[in-house]
């Protein structure tokens, strides 16, 4: 997985057109591709559009999930919707793993 690719679609989803923040996104997506291959077992394949996409749906989660952080909402706080939820169990099992 492309972590530079995975960027230039987060910055677009959230709008964000400077590179101010492009450290600490960095850091997110490289955490996630990490998560995803070493910890979870999935092959990601730069060509896939579906793993391409769920890259960058769950990095731009994680971002939005530590900024829209509130006493207000802790009861949902690191709480994984469940769109994203389905879409990695999908990829776990068409990978073959057991993780879940």
């Amino acid at each position: 997985m492309n972590p530079t690719q995975v960027l230039a679609l987060v910055k677009a989803r959230l709008g964000i057109s400077t590179a101010v923040r492009d450290v600490y996104l960095t850091a997110i997506i490289n955490g996630v591709i990490d998560e995803l291959t070493k910890e979870k077992g999935i092959v990601l394949d730069h060509e896939n559009g579906a793993h391409l996409m769920f890259c960058v749906d769950y990095a731009t989660w994680r971002y939005q999930s530590v900024q829209h952080h509130s006493p207000v909402a802790a009861n949902n706080a690191g709480s994984m919707p469940r769109h994203l939820q389905y879409r990695l169990h999908n990829l776990i099992v068409s990978a073959g793993g057991n993780d879940v």
